[in-house]
C-alpha cells in the first residue's frame, strides 16, 4: 500500500466525516515525500488526537513503512 492510500486509509478510520478527508502527495523542498492530510474542521481534533498523539503515531507509522531511504513528511493543513 503507497503511502498515500495508508494515511488516507487511517484518516478516513478516526474521521465523522470520512467522505472530506483527502491527502495531496507531493515532494517536499528536500525531495522527499511531503503529504497534506486535509480533514473536514470538525475532524480535526480527532486526527490530531490529544497532545497530538495520534498525528504523532500516524507519522511514526509513515516513517516505519518508507522504503530505505526516504523520509516522508506529514503536514495536517487547515
Amino acid at each position: 500500500m503507497a503511502a498515500k492510500e495508508f494515511i488516507e486509509y487511517i484518516a478516513r478510520h478516526l474521521a465523522e466525516e470520512p467522505d472530506d478527508v483527502e491527502v495531496i502527495e507531493s515532494l517536499g523542498m528536500d525531495d522527499q515525500p511531503l503529504l497534506e492530510l486535509r480533514v473536514n474542521e470538525n475532524d480535526r481534533g480527532r486526527v490530531i488526537g490529544k497532545k497530538g498523539r495520534t498525528a504523532h503515531a500516524m507519522r511514526a507509522l509513515l516513517t516505519a513503512s518508507a522504503p530505505d531511504g526516504q523520509r516522508p513528511r506529514l503536514d495536517i493543513v487547515d
